[in-house]
């Protein structure tokens, strides 16, 4: 009986452990369960498999009717080309599990590195939990995944304390990759200016202090990796017209937290914001300087741009894993890290979760709406709303091209401005006619409800599809 009830104890702690082991597949499983949603990642696919043919980045215009030909940014390419890859190989069942791993590997990279640094397992699920479930509504599959995990390997590398020599020649490749997988390296510069703020600041009051050689020299790298890509220095202006056509648009993810658009998204992020707090300062003297300066950083960035959440997310990491338990002495593999206990899961879950959850694509998506268009052979430019774009381009280049699509660096303001006016119903139909001379059109019957309308009630166009607030509209053969 005394035998008994000394080895309760340590059967709770032991069922305990297998639960925690198993979050890190639990997250993976949950995202593998949602259906696709992201509008854009069809013509980054679509354009993946252009740079694959090649090979090598697309320097000119393919898709877009009036633009046939212009000098076009070689925006993330690389990401784009492993995308098709993964989809070229294994079809979306593939893509899925690659762009899973990748956007869920920088959470875990970060996290390891936690892990082997001593951190409690505890407290490193529990930065796990609170942080992917902050970031969750922004996961899709798109390069953004890429970027997610080259930020969290830069962190991870950060975290493990290696020799500076050894961190700068580990970092500077991926920095470069980084840059061509998705254009945002430049938070990684600032990730590594504000962790090395503290540092300099301590140096400065006391010499004797060590200077944060390894991330003031990686964001210098950093800076420089910017321009690493084939569109060199035009990647600034590229860069700054996505973001003013993204803002006039009312992209919410380029808006502040606080809009309505974006409330329902604050809420996680203010809870876990809330939780760290308490935690952080309940136990200051386990807090490094640098993990909470960045962190903070990218907070106030997230709040006055929702995209930028996932940054912030991944960079909790650490902060919460050290505040939340006091380090334990089982590290790595002994502490269950990189273990069967969480690496099986992880592998069963990769396996079999597309197996038996097959590839679902959101309602919102005109894929069945495309794929009835096919069938009647048209050839030319197919009108659909600007987030129908990719969907067009994916099933129908080289025989279709688009007025719009999510590219959103692609038109001119003067462009998105006539698309306003068209949704608005200040531009008729007559007009888009006159411009495009359309072969089709696929459209959210509410989104443009006044050109739908017209196109319903016009002598020269037939619907063929109706479905989901989604029609379809050809020419009316006489």
């Amino acid at each position: 009986m005394i035998e008994h009830i000394r080895s309760t104890p340590g059967r709770k702690v032991h069922a305990a452990g297998i639960l925690l082991a198993l979050v890190p597949a639990a997250m993976l499983l949950w995202l593998l369960l949602r259906s696709v949603w992201d509008v854009d990642i069809f013509w980054q696919l679509k354009l993946g498999e252009l740079i694959l043919d090649r090979p090598g980045p697309i320097s000119h215009e393919p898709f877009s009717a009036l633009h046939l030909g212009d000098p076009m940014p070689s925006v993330a390419w690389a990401g784009q080309a492993l995308m098709a890859l993964a989809r070229r190989v294994g079809g979306w069942d593939l893509l899925r599990v690659v762009d899973a791993l990748c956007w869920l590997g920088g959470f875990w990279a970060v996290a390891a590195a936690c892990r082997l640094r001593g951190a409690a397992m505890p407290a490193v699920m529990l930065a796990l939990v609170l942080t992917f479930i902050a970031a969750l509504p922004t996961a899709s599959i798109r390069p953004q995944s890429f970027a997610c995990l080259c930020f969290g390997l830069l962190l991870a590398l950060q975290r493990l304390g290696l020799r500076p020599l050894l961190t700068i020649a580990l970092g500077a490749p991926l920095l470069v990759a980084w840059q061509n997988l998705h254009p945002s390296v430049s938070v990684g510069v600032i990730a590594m200016g504000l962790a090395s703020l503290p540092g300099w600041i301590a140096w400065v009051g006391d010499r004797s202090r060590t200077v944060p050689v390894a991330t003031s020299v990686l964001a210098l790298i950093g800076a420089a990796a910017v321009f690493a890509t084939p569109d060199g220095i035009s990647i600034i202006q590229t860069s700054a017209t996505n973001a003013e056509a993204s803002i006039a648009i009312g992209a919410s993810e380029w808006l502040p937290l606080w809009i309505s658009g974006n409330r329902l998204n604050a809420v996680p992020v203010l809870v876990t914001v809330l939780l760290a707090a308490r935690l952080v300062m309940g136990n200051r003297r386990r807090i490094d300087a640098g993990e909470l300066a960045t962190a903070i950083g990218l907070l106030l960035m997230t709040i006055t741009a929702y995209r930028f959440v996932l940054f912030w997310a991944v960079a909790m990491v650490p902060v919460i894993a050290r505040a939340g338990a006091e380090p334990d002495d089982k590290r790595g593999m002994g502490g269950g890290w990189g273990t069967v206990r969480v690496v099986g899961p992880i592998l069963l879950v990769t396996l079999f979760a597309p197996l038996l959850a097959p590839t679902r694509f959101a309602s919102t998506l005109p894929l069945a709406a495309v794929e009835r268009l096919r069938k009647e052979g048209v050839r030319g430019t197919v009108y659909g709303d600007f987030p129908f774009g990719g969907a067009i381009i994916d099933a129908g280049y080289p025989a279709w091209h688009v007025a719009y699509d999510g590219r959103y660096y692609r038109y001119s303001r003067k462009e998105w401005q006539y698309n306003g006016g068209i949704e608005n119903g200040i531009v008729p139909l007559v007009d888009v006619v006159h411009k495009w001379q359309p072969a089709a059109f696929v459209l959210d019957a509410t989104h443009n409800a006044p050109l739908a309308g017209e196109l319903a009630h016009s002598r020269e166009w037939r619907r063929i599809w109706s479905r989901d607030g989604i029609v379809v509209y050809v020419p009316r053969r006489l």
